[in-house]
């Protein structure tokens, strides 16, 4: 039998361990959790946190890009690969039709026009001619763009897939089918400031014709009454105007038309190399493909007729294939000019 010292012994070890146990139970409470009033009481929070990346961060919008963007730099290299998903119906060699009708100069061809194929007749009801921006939006999902076409292909998804592809076919028949500028957004702190500028380089262009009207030599009247301005030299109002002209804000209006031009010399891009256009004839760049409509215009490239030519390219040139819309204020179509006369 146990006598009394041994019962006590035990009975204060097992207490001395329960104290303990409790103890170290308390301690790590306090360690791990901060905050509240106490164990169990207010909110708890974690004393440290182990990052463990199951938080989903907030992902950044996608920047959209236009199509005119992405077809300006397209790869006609990389279009080849991806119409690989294309010969299984189609053709590129001109005139062989199989499934589908021959590709062979698609770009900037009348729709439905291509001899011996019979078409559905859904793509005449949406569209008249296959320009880039049209192939995009068909290639897109065909099925919407022309509800009830007999092309069962689902579509590209991807855009640089598309303007590959379709700079691809362009070029098969040695012509390019030439796209809208790639307009430049401003940054919004800037526009206010932009259009105070442009206010102000009209004025001091109107004021700098003004001046030299002024200073032209005056004849006096035969009545002895106001004297006249003598007679004029020959310069035109739009060579005035491109005379006073800045050529630095030119360059920034050229930003519209970098998208199909270069300024190298011999180097093409969608549209042929504008180094030293001014005075250049009309249409006569070595190996690049005018329109019937440029090859038919004779003479040069004068101050007056680029005028003409960049306010409205289609009036200018009826049929050609530059799809620009032009520039409407005679300031930028003035101080564009004054610009390319430096580029030679």
């Amino acid at each position: 039998m146990f006598d009394t010292m041994t019962l006590t012994k035990i009975v204060g070890g097992f207490c001395g361990a329960l104290l303990i146990f409790l103890l170290g139970n308390w301690a790590a409470e306090s360690l791990y959790h901060v905050g509240g009033g106490g164990h169990g009481e207010g909110e708890q929070v974690s004393g440290y946190v182990i990052e463990t990346g199951a938080e989903t961060q907030k992902a950044e919008p996608k920047k959209e890009v236009s199509f005119v963007e992405v077809f300006a730099s397209a790869d006609p290299a990389k279009g080849e690969r991806v119409f690989n998903k294309c010969q299984a119906c189609h053709k590129v060699a001109e005139g062989e039709n199989a499934i589908g009708p021959s590709l062979y100069g698609v770009v900037g061809r009348k729709v439905d026009s291509v001899a011996g194929y019979n078409y559905s007749g859904a793509l005449e009801k949406v569209v008249d001619v296959w320009t880039p921006q049209h192939l995009n939006d068909f290639l897109t999902d065909p099925q919407e763009y022309a509800p009830g076409t007999a092309m069962s292909f689902p579509g590209l998804s991807d855009i640089e897939d598309r303007a590959n592809v379709i700079a691809y076919l362009d070029q098969l028949d040695g012509d390019t089918y030439p796209m809208p500028e790639v307009k430049a957004a401003a940054p919004a702190a800037d526009t206010q400031q932009a259009a105070a500028d442009t206010e102000q380089a009209a004025a001091d262009t109107q004021q700098a014709a003004a001046d030299q009207n002024a200073a032209q030599p005056q004849a006096p009247a035969a009545d002895g009454g106001e004297a006249t301005p003598a007679a004029d030299s020959g310069e035109s109002e739009f060579s005035t105007l491109v005379a006073a002209a800045d050529p630095a804000d030119g360059e920034r209006v050229f930003n519209k038309c970098r998208a199909c031009h270069r300024l190298e010399k011999g180097a093409n891009g969608v549209g042929p190399h504008l180094f030293d256009v001014v005075g250049r004839d009309i249409a006569s760049v070595e190996g690049f493909r005018y329109s019937d409509a440029l090859t038919a215009l004779e003479g040069a490239w004068t101050e007056d007729k680029l005028n003409a030519w960049l306010e409205d390219p289609r009036g200018f040139a009826p049929g050609n294939r530059m799809s620009f819309p032009g520039l409407r204020k005679i300031e930028d179509r003035a101080s564009l000019v004054a610009y390319l006369k430096t580029i030679k």
